[in-house]
């Protein structure tokens, strides 16, 4: 009776949201997706994880956006000029962006947005019960010249941003989600309950959330985009987001058409679906459309290297020999075929993964399965054959289960014993971050497009459980060459620099790369104009559905 009643108010709230007109279309073009871990807020400022990324980004919209090719383009911000001296930013903003209609404002009514708004959504940021994001924000100079908080509105249409100093990555970073424009008057009329009655400028606006059940979004009647044919987007009526935690459960609705896309190599069974060469079987690409395109994400298994912890002053990881050995005694290959169908790419160089500028398998040449090094290695570190060497033990997460244990099956060839502890996410997350584990298994998913994202876990000033160096790795020329990029914007030089950490990275060892993984998505026929992006982002402002 439940489901019913939801089904019959989705649809009402549907049809009166999308056109005020007394004709409404009979036929309004909806796109299903499915969310298997659930949102937690809607607020951008909470933008920390895809569950929450993706319905934000159709909801709200930030000075600039990243297009599927990861290119800079225009969002709120129609132009920009960067000072000479690479510190201040000054954003020319549009004048025809309005939020939306809502109670907070005054008649219901959504008003223009202004530069005073991006003031007030980015000081939002330095809060720490708001956000995570402030750490983004720390080469902001919040000085007297701008009463200590590094943004100023010069008038309605112009913002200025002020740094400490030059930040290559700086307009990369502003592309994420967390910068999403939001206005006062919502935050005062909701206070806390903002996450849930989120108030955006985007294609698409918030309808009702019915948290564990369903996500709806009307179409933003108002937006400020047109198509190339001066047509206003963005063509879907709405967009609906369930949340079904079962797999096999998503899989089944998105083969009777209820989901319009499943998203993830976790939301199926990649046996099920793909072959061994990472493509359709012949009896799923008769019914539905794969997507896959590089993902900036690498999935590793760290080493705690610092000697002076306590878990590490008795480990045998404490040894570079054995870290390098462990390196190459499994093979990447047969991993991604055998256990992964061929879904993402054998870490076959360093850690940034490819789709990234700087990655070069020839520039940076990462390990490949050796068991005669590896021989080699065991009788360096004092263990020959792999006599009197200890039981190293992994930490890993239920879901890499069968991962572990093929690398813990081709490490006991290689006469390294390993033992594989599952523990609960959060559990172990936890115990990362407080040094308590020197073996462990985890991945790293780009929050924006530059290599400083992944360069920046191995910073020597980024130690957890302040940062997110996990490894406690410290290199003095790793840093030097860490701190010259971050002044860098000759993308050439860069790349220089950053593949010399690469390869430091690779010398010393301490982190093991597995893959660099590959966005997957099952796509009804029907669908189109849906684009894939390395980012792993979800527009649907473009999107299509046709009967």
């Amino acid at each position: 009776m439940r489901i019913f009643i939801i089904a019959i108010g989705f649809f009402t709230l549907l049809f009166s949201a999308c056109n005020n007109s007394s004709n409404l279309e009979k036929n309004k073009t909806v796109f299903n997706y499915n969310e298997l871990n659930g949102v937690t807020s809607l607020d951008p400022a909470a933008a920390a994880n895809f569950e929450n990324i993706w319905p934000v980004n159709q909801m709200f919209n930030g000075l600039i956006e990243m297009d599927d090719h990861l290119n800079l383009r225009a969002g709120i911000s129609k132009r920009f000029e960067i000072s000479a001296d690479k510190k201040e930013y000054t954003f020319h903003l549009r004048t025809d962006v309005y939020f939306h209609d809502n109670v907070c404002f005054e008649s219901g009514k959504g008003r223009k947005v202004l530069a005073s708004d991006f003031v007030f959504s980015y000081n939002r940021l330095f809060d720490s019960k708001v956000s995570s994001a402030a750490g983004l924000l720390e080469k902001v100079d919040r000085n007297e010249k701008t009463h200590y908080k590094g943004f100023e509105a010069v008038n309605d249409s112009t913002f200025k941003i002020y740094l400490k100093e030059p930040y290559a990555p700086f307009l990369s970073i502003l592309s994420m989600k967390y910068f999403g424009v939001i206005p006062f008057e919502a935050i005062e009329y909701y206070h806390q309950d903002f996450r849930k009655n989120p108030v955006g400028t985007g294609p698409f606006q918030f309808k009702i959330w019915d948290e564990g059940s369903k996500l709806i979004m009307v179409k933003n009647p108002h937006y400020f985009e047109f198509d190339s044919n001066n047509v206003r987007l963005p063509y879907l009526d709405a967009v609906t987001v369930s949340f079904i935690k079962d797999k096999e459960t998503a899989f089944m609705e998105f083969l009777a058409g209820k989901f319009d896309m499943l998203s993830g190599a976790d939301a199926f069974n990649t046996s099920e679906v793909l072959n061994k060469e990472g493509d359709l079987r012949d009896f799923y690409s008769k019914k539905f459309v794969l997507q896959k395109e590089v993902f900036l994400k690498t999935d590793y298994i760290g080493f705690l290297v610092d000697s002076a912890m306590p878990v590490v002053k008795q480990s045998p990881i404490r040894l570079k020999a054995i870290r390098r050995a462990i390196n190459m005694g499994f093979d990447r290959n047969k991993l991604i075929k055998y256990l992964r169908n061929n879904v993402g790419y054998a870490a076959s160089s360093g850690f940034i993964p490819k789709g990234m500028n700087s990655f070069s398998v020839d520039s940076v040449k990462g390990y490949s399965y050796d068991p005669d090094r590896v021989k080699q290695l065991l009788i360096e570190a004092g263990y020959p054959n792999g006599m009197g060497l200890p039981e190293i033990v992994m930490h890993i997460t239920d879901t890499y289960k069968e991962q572990a244990e093929f690398i813990q099956s081709q490490l006991a060839e290689n006469n390294i014993r390993v033992q594989i502890s599952i523990d609960k996410p959060s559990v172990l997350r936890q115990a990362v971050n407080s040094g308590e584990y020197d073996f462990f298994k985890k991945s790293w998913v780009a929050d924006y497009p530059d290599e400083d994202n992944f360069m920046a876990l191995f910073y020597s000033k980024n130690f957890t459980p302040q940062g997110v160096n996990f490894f406690h790795f410290k290199n003095q020329t790793f840093d030097r060459l860490y701190e010259k990029a971050l002044n860098e914007t000759d993308q050439a030089v860069k790349n220089q620099l950053y593949q010399a950490m690469e390869r430091i990275l690779i010398e010393e060892s301490p982190v093991v790369p597995l893959y660099y993984d590959e966005v997957v998505r099952l796509v009804q026929k029907n669908i189109q104009q849906l684009g894939t992006n390395p980012m792993n982002l979800l527009s649907l402002k473009t999107v299509k559905k046709v009967p």
